[in-house]
């Protein structure tokens, strides 16, 4: 009985450790986050869309490629204000804070979202905008700013819920180009950071060439014996 009873503590445990462990990995592959912003923000959609100052939640709906999805809706969650398309940005150092970058803004004007980084993570989402606005962004800012076709516009503000729906395939099969203020193309290295290229070096640890197993192997060599004695002794002492 009393078997039986440990083996359920047992199994009952393993079930809330798997619970809290799809929970975390649930919440670490959207990457929701609730932000509180005091000032009004311009966000990618139709137009210059303006978002007022409150609290916002920001969630990663896709991300099964180079391109992602990011969806900012409200506190609540039963809103979407805007459904963006993302490219993966990096930055030297990861912080234990979200963080935010925003665009230089006209005088009397909100700034505009540029980027997102996740705690923890060195790479964020540079986010894009309809390419009339891109370059309306970039003369303000005076520097590249990412673009896509303006026509697809109007899926940023479509109530889209779920990855396999057909303007988030849209979004993810959309050209995107660099944009100067003069609508020239450049490449995008000028406004994303590439990923860091890892050596094979980098990747895989070696051992100095002094390092030895033979006090390792000698330590485990003499914890057998002790033990082969200890046993021994427990051994005559019963008999």
């Amino acid at each position: 009985m009393k078997r039986l009873k440990i083996g359920v503590m047992i199994f009952c445990w393993a079930i809330a450790v798997l619970a809290f462990t799809t929970g975390v990995k649930a919440d670490d592959w959207n990457k929701i986050t609730v932000m509180t912003f005091s000032a009004p923000f311009e966000v990618p959609g139709v137009g210059a869309q303006v978002l007022p100052a409150g609290t916002y939640v920001f969630k990663l709906l896709d991300h099964r490629s180079d391109r992602h999805i990011v969806q900012i809706l409200n506190e609540s969650r039963d809103h979407v204000f805007s459904t963006i398309l993302a490219i993966p940005n990096y930055r030297l150092r990861s912080t234990d804070k979200t963080v935010l970058t925003f665009r230089e803004r006209a005088a009397g004007q909100p700034p505009a979202i540029r980027a997102w980084f996740y705690p923890g993570h060195r790479s964020g989402q540079e986010f894009v905008y309809p390419k009339n606005r891109a370059i309306e962004l970039a003369k303000i800012t005076n520097e590249p700013v990412l673009a896509m076709p303006a026509e697809l516009a109007p899926m940023l503000v479509e109530p889209i819920q779920s990855a396999d729906e057909p303007p988030v395939m849209a979004l993810n099969s959309a050209p995107i180009e660099a944009v100067k203020p003069t609508g020239e193309v450049v490449a995008m290295t000028e406004v994303v950071e590439p990923p860091p290229v890892e050596t094979a070096e980098a990747t895989i640890p070696t051992l100095p060439q002094t390092a030895s197993f033979l006090p390792l192997l000698g330590l485990i060599g003499l914890l057998s014996i002790t033990a082969g004695l200890g046993f021994s002794v427990i051994s005559k002492r019963k008999f």
